[in-house]
């Protein structure tokens, strides 16, 4: 069965780090029982990244903390969005780039059969470069993966 453009977990995502109002979005999103949230980060270091997304991903009530395949459904979402960030190679410090990037995390059946379960999605947009201001360009990525 083909996803309707309405129930497509990735577009939501990226409409929801795109948005000059996250928090209507956030809001009408809520209404078909998703449940989201947005940040911002920037490091010279991978494993920052991914845990300034995954932290606001628990404070926010969007994965449970005590169940592993929450967590783990979350990690490889973020892996594969920073994929696109960095175009394949999930590099920075060591390789002199550094990310400012806004993120968005996004959870929902994009299904119309409930037994299908939650998905989850990362978005990232921002910018990558040289760790000199001026040396950077943007870049955006996401991550989709099933809970």
């Amino acid at each position: 069965m083909a996803l309707s453009k309405e129930r497509r977990i990735g577009r939501h995502a990226i409409m929801l780090l795109l948005s000059d109002d996250s928090e209507q979005e956030l809001a009408t999103l809520k209404q078909s029982n998703w449940n989201g949230c947005t940040g911002k980060v920037g490091s010279m270091e991978a494993h920052k990244v991914v845990a300034a997304i995954e932290t606001a991903a628990k404070k926010n009530g969007i994965i449970q903390t005590n169940i592993y395949r929450e967590t783990h459904a979350l990690y490889h979402a973020i892996i594969e969005a920073l994929h696109g960030v960095t175009r394949g190679q999930v590099q920075l410090g060591s390789v002199h780039r550094t990310v400012g990037l806004s993120f968005a995390v996004l959870r929902g059946n994009p299904y119309l059969n409930e037994l299908e379960g939650d998905w989850i999605a990362v978005s990232l947009y921002g910018t990558i470069g040289a760790p000199v201001k001026g040396s950077e360009h943007e870049a955006i990525g996401l991550g989709i993966n099933h809970i």
